[in-house]
């Protein structure tokens, strides 16, 4: 899976022009990216966690927050938030988990609401 991860980034990383850092998608790297007020609810979820398939969720919903809390102003994370919904999104189609079309992909991109 760590393949399909790297690829997604990269494809995702091109298709919306991201240019900040990427964080570790681990919890020790998302850990330490969040905001402090985020990292306690961070690893009390985590703590709660039962089954390994709501653990991928679980890592995408904290990596998507962790990269918006890294964002150094309010632009960076609008757009910390668009890459990481669409490198979520590719590495789901890549896995074959819960799948977003292309045209929801692009929307993201676009920065619009797919129909």
């Amino acid at each position: 899976m760590a393949g399909e991860w790297r690829d997604a980034v990269e494809e995702a990383r091109e298709a919306t022009g991201f240019t900040g850092d990427v964080l570790q998608r681990t919890i020790d790297g998302i850990g330490a990216a969040l905001r402090l007020d985020h990292r306690a609810d961070f690893y009390a979820e985590l703590g709660a966690l039962a089954d390994s398939g709501g653990f991928e969720a679980f890592l995408n919903h904290w990596w998507t927050q962790a990269l918006a809390d890294a964002a150094p102003d309010t632009e960076a994370r609008e757009q910390a938030i668009d890459f990481a919904d669409v490198a979520v999104s590719l590495f789901a189609r890549a896995v074959g988990g819960p799948k977003s079309g292309q045209s929801e992909i692009d929307a993201i991109v676009a920065g619009i609401e797919a129909r």
